[in-house]
């Protein structure tokens, strides 16, 4: 499952009003509003409907505070299961070489 957690909309967002500024003084000044949040991936085993229920109950009390954020949650695509069109992302190893101090 994935849970997106975001600011109300009645609520202000200083963070994301921010970023907006610093975008626009980037060269960005298409950029209307940001709205800063979390997102989270959460593996589970099973897929019942109690389960599903318990984990709406953890988001609501523990991964956002419901005065002042709202909460999504998504179910995650399968792993391996790609969507039609999408194309493969590989993954790039870093190379680079340590350097030990003494």
């Amino acid at each position: 499952m994935n849970v997106i957690v975001k600011p109300k909309e009645a609520v202000l967002d200083p963070q994301g009003n921010a970023v907006r500024d610093a975008m626009r003084h980037l060269g960005m000044p298409e950029v209307r509003s940001v709205r800063i949040g979390k997102f989270m991936e959460i593996d589970v085993d099973g897929a019942d409907t109690d389960l599903e229920k318990r984990l709406h109950d953890l988001c609501r009390d523990l991964l956002s505070n419901p005065v002042i954020e709202d909460y999504e949650m998504q179910r995650a695509k399968i792993r391996g299961q790609r969507s039609a069109g999408e194309k493969s992302k590989s993954k790039r190893k870093s190379k680079s070489k340590s350097k030990s101090f003494k």
